[in-house]
């Protein structure tokens, strides 16, 4: 099961000039001073318009790079503001973006020959998923004292229903670190069993704002009913209809929304025909027609071309007419 959880959340174009506030407050002595100096600080690199320095660049190996030290940076003042609702969303979205883009989805691109590190990396971006849920859902506990517990004791409809709009990140970032985590080992049983957890989350996410990050959550639940059996929650009518409004809240500009249909729609069903369309209309999708998204179009379109490069490998009767060795793996 694959989730495109790249809509990565990062820094404003001031990060350097607010490091340095940082630095120089905390030399002062007043504790009250410094408080509000983080506070100062949390709020610039957490609000509104804050990812496009990451979103909008066209270098996927530079900004995969950087990601790690903003990271470590995020959790650094969030250990001086565990409170900070901005901070706390902003570090475990990135965790859970960075294993996606940068830890997963290079893995799964590996041949088979490097089938070791493949293992070792996909137990990585496992481990950071639950690592970016585990803050999501300290966050939540703190708006909503009893939500961590909430499912356990049969009240998690009760908590959601407290949530609002401003919820929605926070909602949407838990269940793709939840569900991506567990579609890295779906023999985790604890992860199993709370797979109607994530999901309804989703679903309160997708009533408060369904036209959220241009059709991210019709991608979410398109992938979710086309990949998790149906005795787990999931509803194959719903793959069509949420596919379609992905498409008309994206504008077609999403390059993403093929390839997850590509991967969790037509290879299952072994529809060679539609599976060279949809990525073929993913390459199509041209980059710079939303340059805030510029990057998850890139890292989309990569994927779709290993896809289509390695048709031989998900479809039992492909016969391209070529000689195929499969020590070129």
């Amino acid at each position: 099961m694959y989730f495109s959880c790249y809509n990565l959340v990062a820094m404003r174009t001031n990060v350097v000039f607010s490091l340095l506030i940082i630095i120089f407050f905390l030399l002062l002595s007043s504790c009250s001073i410094n408080k509000m100096a983080m506070n100062m600080i949390a709020d610039a690199l957490t609000g509104e318009g804050s990812s496009d320095v990451f979103t909008g660049d066209s270098d996927p190996q530079l900004v995969g790079d950087a990601i790690p030290f903003a990271i470590k940076m995020y959790e650094a003042l969030l250990s001086q503001n565990p409170k900070h609702q901005g901070l706390i969303n902003t570090t475990g979205s990135m965790f859970i973006m960075y294993a996606n883009a940068f830890v997963q989805g290079p893995a799964e691109m590996l041949p088979v020959t490097r089938y070791l590190e493949r293992q070792e990396a996909l137990a990585r971006a496992k481990k950071l998923y639950l690592r970016g849920l585990d803050i999501l859902y300290q966050g939540l506990e703190l708006k909503y004292p009893g939500f961590e517990s909430a499912y356990a004791n049969g009240r998690l409809s009760e908590s959601l229903a407290k949530m609002n709009r401003s919820d929605v990140p926070a909602l949407y970032w838990s269940a793709a670190g939840g569900l991506s985590a567990f579609s890295l080992n779906p023999f985790d049983l604890d992860l199993g069993m709370r797979i109607m957890e994530f999901y309804a989350m989703v679903e309160r996410a997708y009533e408060l704002n369904p036209d959220f990050n241009d059709g991210a959550l019709d991608e979410f639940l398109l992938i979710f009913h086309a990949s998790i059996p149906a005795g787990m929650g999931s509803d194959r009518t719903m793959i069509e209809p949420h596919f379609q409004r992905a498409l008309e809240k994206s504008k077609g500009a999403s390059a993403g929304t093929y390839v997850a249909y590509a991967q969790a729609v037509c290879i299952p069903a072994q529809d060679h025909v539609k599976f060279k369309e949809m990525l073929e209309k993913a390459l199509a999708v041209n980059i710079d027609a939303n340059p805030s998204n510029r990057l998850v179009n890139i890292i989309s379109q990569r994927k779709a071309r290993y896809l289509l490069d390695s048709t031989a490998q998900f479809f039992v009767l492909f016969d391209s007419g070529d000689d195929w060795d499969d020590s070129d793996w």
